[in-house]
């Protein structure tokens, strides 16, 4: 005879319910009552005064460059007649005759050159130096910082006298280098103030591990630490640009040679000096032609110039 095979009584299961196991009823939260009745009057309010702000704004913005290229469009007797007029008839030959005959070409190669080269020049060096104050400690690592940061609140006029005596000692001046090394030498304090936050944040075990594989410092700045700097670089690359696009007075005092003009050189001589009342189209037509890179700029990075100064902010 067998004896009876006790079973355990099986262990209700996770999802089953039953009335012990059952979750009590969650009471209804007593709503809260608006202390202010009329916040959501404020909130709109707010809103539509930040609105109509925004869109002031972009007006005022926006005017001045849609009526540059609606003049540079237009012929010079509509310029005077109706400056606030669509033009009747485009016309194309003021862009023409600018590029070629008012010489906004050669200015705008000259510009080329002079822009690129400091924006290379000022970028890597700027970067490098950076690199270093951000991320090893020296004896002179702040006094070298501190001086960066004297030389970005030191006024250009101050030093733009002294400047050309050493520029035309040293045999560079109305050279494309003497003012490439000159306007490089100008944005190096913004640039190495901007980056050093960046690199200060990033993780120091990258740097590390990237020693441990064999990396030494140069390429582990190069091939590691440059590239996770991009947002920064990016935001500071677009503001050196804009500044060495639109800089006027360096140019002015060390570039006194026409033939190497840049455009902001280029478009006041011929709007004062060369008397230039007889074409105001084409004069107009070189401002678009000046303005177009900037714009253009902007509008392909505007995005990365945002983040960069967000993570600059955070940082």
């Amino acid at each position: 005879m067998t004896a009876p095979i006790m079973t355990r009584p099986e262990a209700p299961s996770q999802g089953a319910s039953s009335p012990a196991s059952a979750p009590a009823p969650v009471a209804a939260l007593p709503r809260k009552r608006r202390t202010n009745p009329y916040s959501w009057l404020t909130e709109s309010l707010g809103k539509g005064v930040a609105h109509v702000f925004l869109i002031a704004w972009a007006v005022i913005a926006l005017f001045p460059i849609l009526w540059g290229v609606f003049s540079s469009l237009k012929a010079n007797d509509e310029i005077f007649a109706s400056p606030w007029a669509m033009p009747e008839v485009l016309q194309w030959d003021n862009y023409v005759r600018a590029w070629n005959e008012a010489d906004i070409g050669r200015y705008f190669w000259n510009t080329i050159v002079v822009v690129g080269g400091s924006l290379i020049v000022t970028m890597v060096l700027g970067a490098m130096v950076a690199y270093v104050l951000a991320r090893f400690q020296f004896r002179l690592n702040r006094p070298i910082f501190y001086l960066f940061m004297v030389g970005m609140m030191f006024p250009i006029f101050l030093a733009i006298v002294p400047l050309f005596f050493v520029v035309n000692d040293l045999g560079l001046l109305g050279t494309h280098l003497g003012l490439i090394l000159v306007l490089s030498a100008y944005g190096l304090p913004f640039t190495v103030f901007f980056l050093v936050g960046f690199f200060a944040t990033l993780p120091e075990s990258v740097a590390e591990a990237a020693l441990l594989d064999g990396c030494g410092h140069a390429e582990t700045f190069f091939r590691i630490m440059l590239p996770m700097a991009k947002p920064g670089l990016v935001s500071v690359g677009i503001f050196n640009f804009l500044n060495l696009w639109n800089n006027y007075l360096i140019p002015l005092v060390l570039n006194p040679d026409p033939e190497k003009y840049v455009l902001s050189q280029g478009l006041a001589s011929l709007a004062i000096t060369q008397g230039y009342a007889a074409d105001y189209g084409a004069l107009f037509a070189g401002l678009v032609i000046a303005m177009l890179p900037v714009l253009a700029a902007y509008l392909a990075f505007h995005r990365q110039l945002q983040g960069g100064i967000s993570l600059g902010a955070l940082k």
